[in-house]
């Protein structure tokens, strides 16, 4: 895998970017990211060069991705892709497992540890102990026992969180996305930091695509290339708008 990555062609790709540790840095909590200045204006002038085919693929729920990228309202992918918002605003929901009995599984653990935070998604359900890292075996280990009880969820194992998933990832959004207008018949260009953005790097880099994965940070990845941080994914960012469209 090389660190060098050649700008990204506005004219011919089509760009899909995960969210948490990719555009933005993580934070403790969910909620305490901060969004960069600039991110806004460099989504929206991508936006714009690509006719529209940029999209975000996230783990976060859709509405919790329109309120950090606000006024924006990008094609995306929320909840792994158990919901879906294609280029002409239509919303689009996968049937997902109800996740409340799962929930009462874990909820003695976490009422039990201050420093653990459980999140509530739509088919989903992710246990951070970001707060209790000692903790990380036994959250582990409680949420394969809960599963174990509780059918038709995966499991992901992510930076300081465990997190019960439907049967659903993020290649199967972007391949969903390459099969519509405007994504379809272009170099699909996908960059994720965490192991759930592996399905989206072997849809992009697969035969059929011809694509790309740039992994950010460090780890083991399938990506062909990699960055080192969100910021320096902003700064590919800025290095694939042309100047007139930044001055104009």
């Amino acid at each position: 895998m090389t660190e060098q990555t050649r700008p990204y062609d506005f004219a011919a790709d089509a760009l899909f970017l995960d969210f948490d540790g990719t555009l933005v840095e993580l934070a403790p909590q969910p909620e305490e990211i901060v969004v960069p200045p600039e991110l806004i204006t460099l989504l929206q002038r991508l936006q714009q060069e690509s006719d529209g085919a940029l999209a975000i693929v996230s783990g976060r729920p859709l509405d919790q991705l329109d309120f950090f990228l606000a006024p924006l309202r990008l094609p995306a992918a929320g909840v792994h892709g158990a919901e879906r918002r294609t280029a002409d605003g239509r919303i689009l929901q996968q049937p997902v497992p109800d996740v409340h009995h799962l929930r009462e599984r874990l909820l003695p653990l976490v009422e039990g540890n201050p420093g653990l935070q459980l999140e509530l998604k739509r088919g989903a359900l992710a246990l951070h102990y970001r707060h209790a890292a000692h903790l990380e075996q036994r959250c582990v280990e409680t949420m394969m026992d809960a599963l174990r009880h509780e059918p038709g969820f995966s499991l992901l194992h992510g930076k300081m969180v465990v997190e019960a998933k439907p049967h659903i990832n993020k290649g199967d959004a972007v391949a969903a996305f390459l099969h519509e207008a405007p994504f379809r018949g272009r170099r699909p260009v996908f960059i994720g930091d965490d192991v759930t953005d592996e399905a989206g790097f072997a849809i992009a880099q697969a035969e059929t695509y011809g694509g790309l994965g740039i992994k950010v940070g460090t780890g083991p990845s399938q990506a062909q290339q990699r960055l080192a941080d969100p910021a320096a994914v902003l700064a590919l960012l800025r290095e694939a708008i042309p100047a007139r469209s930044l001055s104009g």
